[in-house]
């Protein structure tokens, strides 16, 4: 069972990911989660602030174990863009990344002492992101010197995939995208797709 407080930093990152931070409210998180009206500043002390770096650590933490779960490379790009088939067909094309969503919105420039926590949250989520990506490259072959190079490309085109498809409401651009991706990495490591 879960507690009041995580349920609350899973509905944070479920509305993020669909509406974005700025439009993300204490108030829609309360009732997204049902938490207790007085709960966001009981379990939360930071604030709004501290609720979306908690949020961005989830995300994080919940993509981190999908990408170490994989098998191959290969399974990553099947597990990654799979699993955002899904997310964006249940959601209507809405289910973005959350820590993508972050990132993008850049914070205020006259309150950087709230947004600064939750982009260098999100800027460490990527990076833990392509390091798992590239470990997993290495393991099947890729020259460590190429692997890093590799794995940004895939985090990159697997996140824009995701934006334009929800932007155009088609999921062709993750399908390409996984189909080129696939290519690339089995005429690198020399695995073929099952």
């Amino acid at each position: 069972m879960t507690t009041p407080r995580e349920r609350m930093v899973v509905s944070a990152a479920l509305l993020i990911r669909e509406r974005g931070a700025h439009p993300t409210a204490i108030a829609d998180v309360l009732q997204h989660s049902g938490a207790p009206r007085g709960s966001a500043y009981h379990y939360f002390p930071g604030g709004r602030t501290q609720l979306l770096c908690e949020a961005v650590d989830y995300a994080a933490e919940f993509m981190a174990e999908r990408l170490s779960r994989a098998s191959s490379s290969l399974r990553v790009l099947d597990d990654l863009f799979g699993y955002y088939r899904t997310q964006l067909q249940d959601s209507d094309f809405r289910a973005g990344c959350p820590v993508v969503a972050v990132a993008v919105e850049s914070g205020d420039p006259d309150k950087p002492e709230q947004s600064a926590p939750v982009i260098e949250r999100a800027a460490a989520a990527l990076t833990r992101w392509s390091d798992i990506i590239e470990q997993r490259l290495i393991a099947d072959g890729v020259p460590r010197a190429d692997a890093a190079a590799l794995a940004m490309l895939v985090l990159t085109s697997f996140e824009g995939a995701i934006v334009v498809a929800r932007a155009t409401r088609d999921l062709k651009p993750l399908d390409l995208v996984a189909g080129q991706l696939a290519s690339l990495i089995d005429a690198r490591t020399g695995t073929r797709r099952k």
